[in-house]
């Protein structure tokens, strides 16, 4: 169970801010007099701070949790604005839309591809095919994987195809995560940016269905994975 502790709010009222900021395109000011007209009184800077602390949290136990994932997967990045400046979110779904992994980089390279990638198959195994788009850094950083699996893991290696039409259910995945994070106006700090983003990926798998909803609600799936 995540602990809760020191905070001076019930565990609740705390989960339903994060949760509602992370599903919905609110800004923190726009959440502040939500809960105010809900009888709760919070400043902007507690919410922020909920936020940062408790959503990458969850979002830890929502890879834990979530249902298998199929074997074929789509990867790619979209661009996320941190201190002004462009970062890159790598992002992968299997076949049928679910959720794979992503990862906030600061970099789009060889060694940000191949990290993502390593961090995405230490959570959920390893595929067998990537789709890719034309991205050399990519293609490298999945080269580099099938190398190390080669020779350091059963010799099965993972099939690269570069069709860029396969990724289109990607890339109208991206659509939903740049929807929410529009009101927010870029990041103030990559470390804020990440835990964030990975809160608002948690709420997207929800909505996608990849913990079994048994008739709860978005909000009881959520709080749950912080029980």
């Amino acid at each position: 169970m995540i602990d809760f502790k020191g905070v001076h709010y019930p565990r609740a009222v705390i989960l339903y801010a994060v949760f509602f900021y992370l599903r919905y395109a609110v800004s923190y000011r726009d959440l502040e007099e939500i809960r105010a007209e809900r009888g709760v009184e919070v400043d902007h800077a507690t919410l922020n701070r909920w936020v940062v602390k408790f959503a990458p949290l969850i979002a830890s136990r929502a890879q834990e949790r979530k249902r298998p994932t199929a074997t074929s997967w789509r990867m790619d990045e979209t661009y996320i604005k941190v201190k002004g400046q462009w970062t890159y979110l790598y992002r992968a779904v299997d076949r049928n839309g679910q959720t794979i992994d992503f990862m906030l980089s600061e970099r789009r390279n060889l060694a940000a591809a191949r990290r993502f990638l390593k961090q995405a198959i230490s959570t959920n195994g390893v595929p067998d095919r990537v789709v890719i788009d034309k991205s050399g850094a990519n293609l490298a950083g999945l080269q580099a994987v099938n190398v190390s699996l080669k020779f350091t893991g059963s010799g099965r290696v993972v099939e690269v195809r570069q069709i860029k039409y396969l990724n289109n259910i990607l890339e109208q995945d991206h659509r939903f995560i740049k929807r929410i994070t529009a009101p927010m106006m870029g990041f103030k700090g990559f470390h804020s940016a990440t835990a964030t983003l990975a809160g608002i990926e948690t709420a997207h798998m929800i909505r996608k269905g990849q913990f079994g909803a048994n008739g709860h609600t978005a909000f009881q799936q959520f709080a749950a994975l912080a029980a």
